[in-house]
């Protein structure tokens, strides 16, 4: 049996909001081994003088923690 966790994560990105799940995957990935799966549950833009400035996502990562027997 495979037993999986999920985390919830945010993140940004000056660039877009595939960028942001990247930088998300990315970092995460240092604590984090086995990760499968991102899944963006929202997704949001900081807005400055009528331009986005910061994609901001919020995010649900899945990894494995124990393999199947």
């Amino acid at each position: 049996m495979s037993v999986h966790k999920v985390i919830e994560i945010l993140a940004h990105s000056e660039k877009s909001w595939e960028d942001a799940a990247r930088q998300a995957v990315k970092e995460a990935s240092k604590s984090i081994k086995n990760i499968e799966s991102i899944y963006i549950k929202d997704h949001s833009a900081k807005v400055v003088n009528n331009e986005i400035i910061e994609y901001r996502i919020d995010a649900m990562v899945t990894f494995k923690v124990k393999d199947e027997d």
